[in-house]
């Protein structure tokens, strides 16, 4: 299977060539839960964020969930610390997890302060919640958020859930979201308002396509999450606008050097 994979990565990196599907779209790297993958940091925590800053990450992505009494946390869950799943735990049951490097599990408000001291675009990912009343419940409160603290204009809402996508374009008119699941095609996002696709990158992979067809339409293009050297190169080349990595300064050090073979 793998040698398959890699054939294909081949074939299209020769397509690109070929046809130049890449244009002149400049790659950026999103830092996947942050810079977690050194000393002193942990996944979705507040050194992660300033981490991924520190190390040349265009964005941090991280992940958001509510806690049972309706206050947003940083953390992907569902298990976090010995808490089985954080959206049926209390907000006074989260704060007793210490996370891997001694820091608390942050709310959504301080990591927003922290990225907006760190001047950094972000890509907040909203967990499935548990019910369609909490997902409008989470949209609502993340909106007020981003509004209150003026981040809208440099924060990016992705969701594998395709209601929280639509309840966020209706909230937050012209932020973009990018659907995570992957089952529908530029041209269905697009009609609903949907300005982005972020799919995994076995999708894009068998369906580069895709990529021409989201930038024709205006959209943007993310790609997660994407730690093998050959598929950063692959997805620079085909001209995604973002590439969500665990490895954010080998994925930076890669589009460097395609973007200079480009010249």
């Amino acid at each position: 299977m793998r040698n398959i994979l890699n054939i294909l990565i081949a074939c299209i990196i020769s397509l690109v060539c070929v046809t130049n599907l890449s244009g002149q779209v400049k790659t950026k790297v999103v830092a996947h839960r942050g810079h977690w993958e050194v000393e002193g940091s942990a996944q979705n925590s507040i050194a992660s964020l300033k981490k991924a800053y520190e190390v040349g990450a265009y964005a941090c992505e991280f992940d958001v969930n509510m806690t049972s009494d309706g206050v947003l946390v940083v953390c992907h869950g569902p298990a976090v610390g010995n808490i089985l799943n954080v959206q049926e735990a209390t907000f006074a049951q989260v704060m007793g997890v210490t996370l891997e490097n001694g820091e608390k599990v942050p709310t959504l408000e301080q990591f927003l302060k922290a990225g907006k001291k760190l001047k950094m675009p972000l890509v907040l990912e909203i967990k499935a919640p548990r019910t369609a009343e909490e997902g409008k419940e989470i949209v609502t409160k993340v909106a007020y958020m981003l509004k209150k603290m003026k981040l809208t204009d440099r924060t990016d809402i992705i969701s594998f859930s395709y209601e929280v996508c639509l309840e966020a374009v209706k909230q937050l008119p012209g932020i973009t979201v990018q659907y995570l699941t992957g089952d529908k095609s530029p041209y269905e996002l697009k009609n609903v308002g949907i300005t982005g696709l972020d799919y995994h990158h076995s999708l894009l992979l068998l369906n580069p396509d895709w990529i021409e067809q989201a930038h024709d339409l205006g959209m943007v293009v993310n790609v997660w999450t994407v730690d093998d050297p050959a598929k950063i190169q692959a997805f620079a080349q085909l001209g995604v606008d973002y590439i969500t990595t665990n490895k954010p300064e080998l994925a930076k050090k890669i589009i460097e050097e395609v973007e200079a073979n480009k010249k």
